[in-house]
């Protein structure tokens, strides 16, 4: 069975990242994506990665939209693309306000209409199709355009249905697992509305082999990543968990999940490798396994061996 590895913006060693992609070709995983946020340029370790490996596939997991051009997303992946022997994904998602205006210094305004703009955009390029322009000047083609599958993150329903409508695959993390057929619907109705099939659902899902990684995957991303999770949350039904969840978790506390909220355990992580069972019976066709940054690269290792397909 398909499995993929993901590696979030927090994870800056160089070398585990390097490493953990030679784990998880050996151990037969399917694809590795590095995400990029305010660390290196995924495209830099990429290109690294694919010197180093022959099989996995490889993509961004995911690259943000305000951070470059389309033009230059397009030439990214058409690079990508020829380097890794066309083993290259590109994966899309909106980011954040802290992303977009505290790093990149551009306007957090309309995620989803920024993203749907620019990765059709990109699409165009890549089809070799002229670049739709907004100057009135005459569009250019990619000198190097390449057949590269379009990946979108999206959680909320607006977005979720534009993956829909332009990607090969819908990309959620911290989506809960309960709440995949009912996004899963938007997914198929946007597509069939389209004329196009319904995108592979390749969630992103953490991997928590310990309950104080565990406490860290969910206090961290509901308290410190801005609001864009705990948002989805609430809104799939599960406010009170979150409540308890940003209840317990003040400054200087070590973080922790309480008891009303483990539910999000279950919902949210793999703890064992059953949870990849149930994930494929809820509707996912490629689940991907999210390291968590900063661990031993040991522990690391051996959560890639628990979980090899």
């Amino acid at each position: 069975m398909n499995v993929a590895v993901g590696v979030t913006p927090m994870e800056t060693r160089r070398e585990v990242v390097l490493r953990l992609a030679d784990v998880a070709e050996d151990l037969g995983y399917s694809a590795f994506t590095v995400a990029e946020g305010w660390g290196y340029d995924a495209g830099v370790l990429l290109a690294e990665i694919a010197t180093r490996t022959s099989r996995i596939e490889l993509g961004t997991g995911v690259l943000n939209v305000w951070g470059r051009s389309p033009a230059s997303i397009a030439m990214l992946a058409s690079g990508l693309h020829a380097v890794s022997g066309g083993r290259f994904t590109l994966g899309l998602g909106a980011g954040s306000p802290q992303l977009a205006e505290g790093l990149h210094d551009v306007e957090f305004r309309a995620p989803v209409r920024r993203l749907g703009a620019t990765a059709r955009q990109v699409r165009t390029l890549l089809d070799g199709e002229r670049a739709v322009t907004s100057t009135g000047a005459r569009g250019l083609r990619l000198a190097a355009p390449a057949p590269v599958p379009l990946h979108l993150a999206a959680l909320g329903p607006a977005a979720v249905r534009l993956a829909g409508e332009v990607a090969d695959a819908w990309v959620p993390f911290l989506q809960p697992r309960s709440g995949l057929k009912e996004r899963m619907c938007l997914l198929e109705d946007a597509a069939a509305r389209a004329g196009r099939p319904r995108p592979r659902v390749a969630p992103g899902i953490p991997a928590a082999l310990s309950p104080e990684v565990a406490a860290w995957w969910v206090a961290f991303y509901l308290t410190s990543m801005g609001p864009l999770y705990a948002t989805s949350l609430r809104e799939q039904g599960f406010g009170a968990a979150v409540d308890a969840v940003v209840a317990a978790n003040g400054r200087g506390v070590p973080p922790n999940v309480p008891a009303a909220a483990r539910v999000l355990v279950d919902e949210l992580l793999l703890s064992r490798r059953e949870d990849l069972d149930r994930w494929r019976a809820a509707g996912a066709d490629l689940p991907a396994l999210v390291l968590p940054p900063g661990r031993p690269l040991d522990e690391l290792e051996s959560t890639l061996a628990a979980f090899r397909p």
